[in-house]
């Protein structure tokens, strides 16, 4: 257990900001799936519309810092890149 108060005080903030990452990155998670399977099943046209959606939340999830910067840049690549060579496999 903390010693002194504003060990006591970052024990509280820490339980506050990691509840508000993982909100963030499940987030985020949710949004890359709901693309995935657009991208999976083949629907070129939904995974298009979907994809700036995500990106947006992919943004704000890394402004947020809740992911690393390069990470959210990575994701998004890898994403729209899928979602290109489902357009042009259509």
């Amino acid at each position: 257990m903390a010693n002194t108060k504003s060990a006591v005080k970052r024990i509280g903030q820490a339980a506050r900001n990691r509840e508000r990452n993982r909100a963030q990155k499940s987030r985020m998670r949710t949004e890359i799936k709901k693309l995935r399977q657009k991208i999976e099943s083949g629907d070129a046209a939904g995974a298009r519309e979907t994809l700036p959606a995500t990106l947006r939340v992919i943004d704000k999830t890394a402004q947020k810092n809740a992911i690393h910067r390069n990470v959210a840049a990575r994701t998004k690549s890898r994403l729209t890149q899928a979602v290109e060579n489902t357009t042009s496999a259509s």
